[in-house]
């Protein structure tokens, strides 16, 4: 890149940077982001620098892969139904033990040695989450949906830090469930009326026809979503129903964005061409 073209990229930047400045941004972090080493280096830059210019990045994050992966090597079943984990009591401990033992602390470790300090924490802190069995409990087991959330202790933290959120929590009664990250990065916006929520995924965006990589639905409504939502399968539909949830809360704007391409966040926000889907109220 030219010296010329540098300064372009910084004054494409500069109007974006100033609309942005004091805003939060809520970022559902996973998929290959969070498992390439350098898309992970890249996606702490990414986002300390976001902190640096005056945005507040609020991170919430899952973990599939890896807890598959650890179920696996202690000899666990691991099942799905309808693209949720089959949770029993022991698949929730290990879920746990991972994304906030391993995962969580990862991300808030990267974060700090990049230049600002984040906290990490799971719904169980400061009773961020309440959390009620999901309607087919029969059929998935300990799987969680959030009914509310309390964002005084995201409000205080992000005031200094970065805040990383695994998702997980518990009902009143003390048990723990497994709580689906795009679900509970959607609704941690709509609570904090956030400005932006960005869902990094493992494809371009929304696909009308997830065969073909060239059906990118770059801008939809909520109407739109909504009305298309049925018929859609697999990962993209919690994206698309967390969403609808953030911009049902107060979000003005949802996005799910190519997390393998590097800097996608970076990307997304301060420039005029911006990638993946965009939602709009």
């Amino acid at each position: 890149m030219t010296e010329h073209a540098n300064v372009e990229t910084l004054l494409e930047a500069l109007p974006y940077i100033r609309e942005f400045h004091g805003r939060t941004v809520v970022i559902k972090y996973g998929g290959s982001a969070m498992r390439d080493e350098e898309l992970r280096e890249a996606f702490a830059r990414d986002v300390v620098l976001l902190k640096y210019v005056g945005l507040n990045p609020v991170i919430v994050h899952g973990g599939g892969p890896e807890i598959t992966s650890y179920m696996e090597r202690l000899g666990m079943e691991v099942r799905f139904h309808e693209g949720l984990r089959v949770s029993d009591p022991e698949t929730v401990e290990v879920a746990k033990m991972v994304l906030l033992g391993k995962l969580n602390s990862d991300i808030v470790l990267r974060l700090n040695r990049h230049g600002q300090p984040a906290v990490g924490l799971s719904g169980d802190d400061g009773s961020l989450f309440e959390i009620a069995p999901v309607a087919n409990v029969e059929e998935v087991g300990m799987v969680g949906s959030i009914q509310r959330v309390d964002v005084d202790v995201l409000n205080h933290i992000a005031a200094d830090y970065i805040p990383v959120v695994a998702s997980a929590g518990a009902d009143r009664e003390g048990n723990s469930y497994n709580v689906n990250a795009d679900e509970a990065a959607g609704k941690v916006a709509a609570a904090l009326g956030a400005h932006k929520a960005i869902f990094l995924t493992d494809v371009e965006g929304w696909l009308e026809d997830p065969e073909r990589h060239d059906s990118l639905i770059s801008r939809a409504t909520v109407e739109e979503v909504e009305a298309k939502l049925g018929s859609v399968a697999g990962g993209m539909r919690p994206k698309l129903q967390a969403c609808v949830d953030a911009i049902g809360g107060g979000t003005q704007y949802a996005h799910i964005i190519d997390g393998r391409q590097p800097h996608s966040l970076l990307l997304e926000l301060f420039t005029d061409a911006g990638i993946g889907t965009m939602v709009t109220p």
